[in-house]
């Protein structure tokens, strides 16, 4: 049975042991960073930059935490997200959300490099074939996901396993284009919508904006799933074990994803802080935090029918996303049982 660490969002005294920056110090103590990693090592903090008009990522005050408690146990750490617009745009997009040098106390570098096209195949399994991994995220020896958790257009539920299964790999490859990079996971299943291959990544994004409805991208649900865990399994296979650990943050729960032009406003109240070095532990447990949560007046939620508020990331999407966490314990990369540790 996986262990997962939580603290909770409330804040009961007037100290800063019990504010979700002091939580989080409490958390990376309790779980010894020094039992993960090691003095001098280089470690990637990988979390989501968020876009221009997404501003509910993980906080740079959470990151600095990150970076200063692997500081502490000697550990090099950088702040590391992968190409989703032109790079130095990318940068540029961290920087206006708070995420640079200065505020996280580390680099901030992007893992596949200014173009997105630094990365390395690896052999994923029989949805994907292989998949394009950052080189960064190839080569570096340890890893902290942090994650921020949310709804999602595509999986209905996205935390760590989205985390790395799309922003561990690149949007393209240098030789095999979008067919070999995350492109490949957003269009299993695509239908006839016939897109310019040269310059297409395929991200689905019209689909989402087109304010008439005209276009549609129809996909496999449960395939793309799948596949989310296969291409986590590939970047989880470039580590050793012990060597990557997950933060989720269940906080600012918005419908979608980070990637988007805008952020709503949050349909859940803030939980707080998972951490564990179980994926599939540290997922199933946020799920089951969020299952039968409220949902918060204002927000996008509608109730239509009574068993609707039960699940509400379900109701918002009508997306299985717990498929892409079954498999993920099937392909052998974390356990569904776990054991929470509330500190």
């Amino acid at each position: 049975m996986a262990k997962v660490y939580y603290s909770s969002a409330r804040a009961l005294k007037w100290k800063y042991d019990d504010s979700m920056p002091g939580k989080l110090e409490r958390l990376l103590k309790e779980v010894g960073l020094a039992n993960y990693f090691s003095p001098r090592e280089w470690v990637a903090v990988k979390t989501h930059f968020g876009s221009e008009g997404a501003h509910r990522i993980v906080r740079p005050v959470f990151l600095r935490k990150v970076v200063q408690g692997l500081k502490a146990v000697g550990a090099r750490p950088c702040v590391v997200d992968t190409v989703r617009i032109k790079g130095l745009d990318y940068l540029e997009v961290a920087n206006q959300n708070g995420i640079n040098h200065l505020s996280v106390d580390a680099p901030v570098l992007l893992a596949d490099g200014i173009y997105g096209k630094d990365n390395i195949m690896v052999k994923a399994g029989d949805i994907l074939g292989e998949i394009a991994v950052a080189s960064l995220i190839y080569d570096i020896p340890a890893m902290i996901v942090c994650s921020h958790v949310k709804g999602h257009i595509n999986a209905g539920y996205a935390g760590a396993i989205k985390n790395i299964a799309m922003g561990g790999v690149s949007s393209s490859h240098r030789h095999c284009g979008w067919k070999c990079g995350r492109g490949a996971m957003h269009t299993i299943g695509e239908g006839d919508l016939v897109w310019d291959g040269n310059t297409c990544w395929r991200c689905g994004r019209c689909v989402r904006v087109c304010q008439s409805g005209a276009i549609s991208m129809p996909g496999d649900d449960e395939r793309f799933l799948r596949s989310l865990a296969e291409a986590a399994k590939a970047v989880l296979s470039t580590f050793d074990a012990n060597k990557v650990l997950y933060i989720n943050f269940l906080t600012e729960i918005q419908p979608e994803c980070d990637c988007m032009p805008v952020a709503d406003v949050p349909v859940i109240q803030d939980k707080g802080i998972l951490v564990s070095d179980d994926i599939v532990a540290i997922e199933q447990a946020s799920i089951d935090m969020l299952r039968g949560s409220e949902p918060l007046p204002g927000s996008a939620f509608v109730k239509e029918t009574p068993e609707d508020d039960k699940d509400i990331l379900f109701s918002l999407h009508n997306k299985n996303y717990i498929i892409q966490v079954i498999e993920a314990e099937k392909l052998g990369i974390g356990l569904r049982n776990y054991e929470l540790v509330e500190l």
